[in-house]
């Protein structure tokens, strides 16, 4: 299947931010990586802005792809369980420097944090737990250690041996209880 110009025009964009961050997305910029004139973009994307925001969209519908390869299916048809064991296997990679960067700018607007808000709402519980019932302590603790371990990878030089974070993903996943919670 073809990649819609829109589509080409978002990794370029990408692209662009891998290279020089976020305040570097500009018309010029972004026509110059997709090999567009500025008016092609235009046609796409009204306004920077309009732009900006399908990044985060387009980013965080990857992430969610990420999670729904994980499950093999898509949130809607998956246990909290199976939801959250996807979302903690798909801590096993780093963030690209895009990701990263459009997850903290992200924070700035509601706007902005709109799509990753609803990605993590449909994969992970929220961060809140009865402290009398061991089986959502466990989860909110494998999903604070699944955000770490993604932290940890996206913010430091240092690199884990690829075995190395998958067993501690296994072993942050393996925690859960799997009775479809």
């Amino acid at each position: 299947m073809r990649t819609s110009k829109r589509t080409e025009i978002l990794e370029a964009a990408t692209r662009v931010v891998e290279r020089e961050g976020v305040k570097s997305v500009t018309f010029d910029s972004v026509a110059a990586e997709a090999g567009l004139t500025k008016g092609g973009l235009l046609y796409h994307f009204a306004s920077r802005e309009d732009l900006v925001q399908a990044i985060h969209q387009h980013l965080a519908d990857q992430w969610e792809a990420g999670m729904t390869a994980a499950a093999g299916k898509p949130a809607t048809e998956a246990t909290p369980i199976e939801r959250l064991t996807a979302y903690t296997r798909v801590a096993t990679h780093s963030a690209t420097r895009a990701e990263l960067l459009f997850m903290l700018e992200g924070t700035t607007t509601a706007e902005h944090a709109a799509p990753w808000d609803a990605v993590t709402q449909r994969w992970a519980p929220p961060l809140t737990a009865d402290t009398d019932d061991a089986a959502a302590l466990d989860r909110l603790i494998a999903r604070l250690a699944a955000d770490g371990l993604w932290l940890y990878e996206s913010l430091t030089t240092e690199r884990m041996d690829p075995a190395l974070r998958d067993a501690v993903a296994e072993r942050i996943a393996s925690t859960l209880n799997h009775d479809d919670a």
